[in-house]
């Protein structure tokens, strides 16, 4: 199974899907990682000249517009089964969810620790912190 990390630094959970510019995907086989890999991503300075026409239709991410840009944001990680981050609206969380790709909100930060806490059975999805 492969797990994706939303990630500035490949340590650290970004708190925020849309600015941070990498996944880091975590490939599992039987409790042992048995790889990593650094993904870039696609994020909101990709889509800023399109946004300038659309400032207002919705800022927090609903509608086909902004599903496409959450398409175009997951296409890096198609072959992952999770999503885990800091943070995100409730668009991307949904487009995540209808992409196939479970999302998961937390407050933790450590990568290591969070991977082990998803393997275990034992990290949370803390939806209260979509925006």
């Amino acid at each position: 199974m492969k797990i994706a990390f939303i990630t500035d630094d490949g340590e650290q959970i970004s708190h925020h899907f849309g600015r941070a510019p990498y996944y880091l995907v975590i490939e599992v086989t039987d409790g042992t990682v048995v790889g990593r890999e650094m993904r870039d991503k696609m994020g909101h300075s990709h889509f800023s000249a399109q946004d300038e026409h659309h400032e207002h239709e919705n800022q927090y991410g609903h509608g086909m517009e902004s599903h496409g840009k959450h398409v175009s944001m997951a296409e890096a990680i198609s072959d992952c089964e999770a999503l885990i981050c800091g943070g995100m609206g409730m668009g991307a969380y949904q487009s995540m969810q209808a992409l196939g790709i479970t999302p998961i909100v937390t407050e933790k930060s450590d990568i290591e620790e969070l991977l082990q806490a998803y393997l275990d059975g034992s990290l949370k999805d803390q939806t209260e912190m979509l925006h």
